[in-house]
């Protein structure tokens, strides 16, 4: 008996061994060949599956860079980062520092005074996801200011003036995408926890995860990926500011996997928050959306799914709980519709 469950043991590595095997070159496939239709576009990816890890990266650091891209490279993952700002929402409801059915009023800045029928209405569950109604920042008006670093104009005095002079809610209730919203949870947060968002972030996500490599304010570092626009024009990373809980983590695919896998392992506490931000907060004919995630269901899936862009970078991240794996794509360009398309592709043709 003991030698047929050695047996058993064995031929389940091995199959378990040589399905990822398959999954990994089908992956690499499909973004070799959408590398070598776009040789100017870096890419690096990175998949787990059932506890494996892969990674597959094709590209330069930068054009001038000799260089190649690989899994530590580091890339803006832009507004993934709003997903890391939701599981530390759902990590502070854990710990009952907050209630996502809590009004926000009395968790912003004291600088912040919301006019009077604008009182006791918001609560942090729409702000998280996507439905507060307030006003948010005007991208095209920003980086016609600095297209460089567009985001630097807004500033706490900036964003307090915004809100205290919100007379109405647009659509309150309704879906419409907000980097304010995100931008107000991160104070929210600094209020629960009486520490900074970097602090919080770094004690609560990236120590636990082990992303050793994932940069918030200091990211002069030798291996990061430059940025273009869609134009080929070079871009700068965002420096860290007011919005950074909206959009401004640096990682790459190899720390982002192990986020991936801490989400996907249960026992901790990024995977029981985890679990909080896949309920469903907001449902209409068009979308799901959890704390930060797209949810998207057919007969046998579940996934969940984020996308970023910066002025030079396109990212998403996906994964499915059920089925045990989750994916990273991460480009030097912003791009769109390429970082949809692959996923698209790897989806449809391995994972689905």
């Amino acid at each position: 008996m003991k030698n047929a469950l050695k047996f058993l043991a064995l031929l389940l590595f091995v199959s378990n061994f040589s399905f990822g095997q398959d999954f990994s070159k089908k992956i690499d496939s499909i973004i070799k060949a959408n590398y070598q239709k776009n040789p100017d576009v870096g890419i690096s990816v990175g998949f787990i599956s059932n506890n494996q890890e892969f990674y597959t990266s094709y590209g330069k650091l930068s054009k001038e860079s000799k260089i190649g891209i690989d899994k530590n490279s580091i890339f803006e993952i832009a507004s993934i980062t709003k997903i890391l700002t939701s599981n530390l929402i759902a990590q502070a409801v854990i710990e009952k520092k907050l209630k996502l059915g809590d009004y926000i009023d009395s968790y912003l800045p004291k600088e912040y005074v919301l006019q009077k029928n604008l009182q006791n209405k918001i609560k942090i569950s729409d702000l998280a996801s996507h439905q507060s109604g307030l006003p948010d920042i005007d991208f095209a008006k920003l980086i016609e200011l600095n297209p460089q670093q567009p985001v630097s104009n807004v500033t706490e005095q900036s964003l307090a003036t915004m809100i205290n002079n919100c007379t109405d809610l647009i659509d309150y209730g309704k879906y419409r995408y907000s980097t304010i919203s995100y931008t107000l949870l991160g104070q929210i947060l600094e209020k629960a926890y009486g520490r900074s968002y970097d602090e919080i972030i770094r004690e609560k996500i990236l120590k636990p995860a082990k992303m050793n490599q994932t940069l918030t304010k200091d990211f002069d570092v030798k291996n990061k990926t430059t940025g273009y626009n869609p134009d080929g024009g070079a871009q700068e990373f965002f420096t860290w500011n007011v919005t950074a809980p909206a959009g401004l983590i640096k990682s790459n695919t190899s720390d982002m996997v192990k986020y991936l896998k801490s989400l996907l392992t249960n026992g901790n506490s990024i995977s029981e928050a985890g679990l909080l931000t896949e309920k469903i907060y907001y449902k209409d004919e068009k979308r799901e959306m959890g704390l930060g995630l797209n949810i998207d269901t057919d007969e046998k899936n579940t996934i969940y799914l984020k996308s970023g862009d910066s002025m030079g970078q396109s990212s998403i991240i996906c994964y499915n709980r059920t089925k045990n794996w989750g994916i990273i794509i991460l480009l030097n360009q912003r791009n769109s519709k390429m970082r949809q398309n692959l996923l698209n592709d790897i989806y449809e043709t391995v994972l689905k």
